[in-house]
């Protein structure tokens, strides 16, 4: 199934989340990295994202600056990515309209930051540390502090995580209050059910077999959740675009 436009957990990941697949290559072991190393002796070098064109001002939003020193790391992740995917495809990367969109959803994300504020949307320090424990779950990491560390090795300071988070946390709120009652129905889950079966059929067969629906009913709950939030996302957002002075510079 297609995902949404405007994801919440992308948003604020453009500047923490999105690096941390990289966090997966960082613990392999020597053996493993020796390995990398002679496999990409016998592979293309990797393209090298454009970064002198991008302008000290990325982009103005309400008078608020996005400056080319968060915009190069949530572009450099983007690019890796991308970078990747044409290199299995043999395409190019079009990294002008790659630039574009990291910019647009670097606006996205702060418009609804700034519209938390508005609101006096506040992330208190339980939530903050839930947060930080549950990525730290997600990217395969035993704790907190070992996520931590992880991305100090990027580059990334503590203080500048700790404000990731809370920004996030801000995010989760705003758009949790905006969606309102994000409880699937019981049709809802059976039409996820029936999409993701024809696309199972789709795919030949070679794919997996469609385990029942009553063993998949949690995920599908949380996908229509996340649909539903994604989609308040969006429709915030295009509702504050209408009033923001926005500048993009690139």
């Amino acid at each position: 199934m297609k995902g949404p436009l405007v994801n919440k957990k992308l948003l604020i990941s453009l500047g923490l989340v999105v690096s941390l697949p990289f966090l997966a290559a960082c613990s392999d072991d020597d053996a493993d990295e020796s390995a990398d190393e002679n496999s990409a002796e016998q592979e293309p070098a990797a393209p090298e994202p454009d970064l002198e064109s991008i302008p000290d001002v990325v982009a103005v939003v309400n008078g608020e600056e996005i400056l080319k020193e968060d915009f190069v790391p949530a572009y450099e992740s983007q690019f890796q990515q991308f970078a990747m995917q044409a290199q299995a495809t043999g395409e190019d990367v079009d990294e002008e309209q790659l630039k574009q969109q990291t910019a647009d959803n670097m606006v996205s994300n702060e418009l609804l930051l700034q519209e938390a504020d508005n609101r006096n949307v506040d992330a208190s320090q339980e939530e903050i540390d839930q947060t930080l424990n549950d990525l730290a779950t997600q990217n395969g990491l035993e704790s907190a502090d070992e996520f931590i560390a992880a991305l100090e090795e990027q580059g990334m300071a503590e203080d500048e995580v700790m404000a990731q988070l809370e920004n996030q946390v801000k995010l989760d709120e705003l758009i949790a209050d905006e969606a309102g009652d994000t409880e699937p129905t019981e049709k809802e889950l059976r039409e996820l059910y029936e999409q993701a079966e024809a696309q199972q059929g789709q795919a030949g067969e070679e794919a997996p077999e469609m385990p029942p629906f009553e063993e998949v009913k949690p995920q599908l709950e949380e996908q229509a959740k996340a649909e539903k939030e994604s989609a308040a996302a969006e429709e915030l957002v295009g509702k504050l675009r209408e009033d923001a002075e926005v500048t993009i510079n690139l």
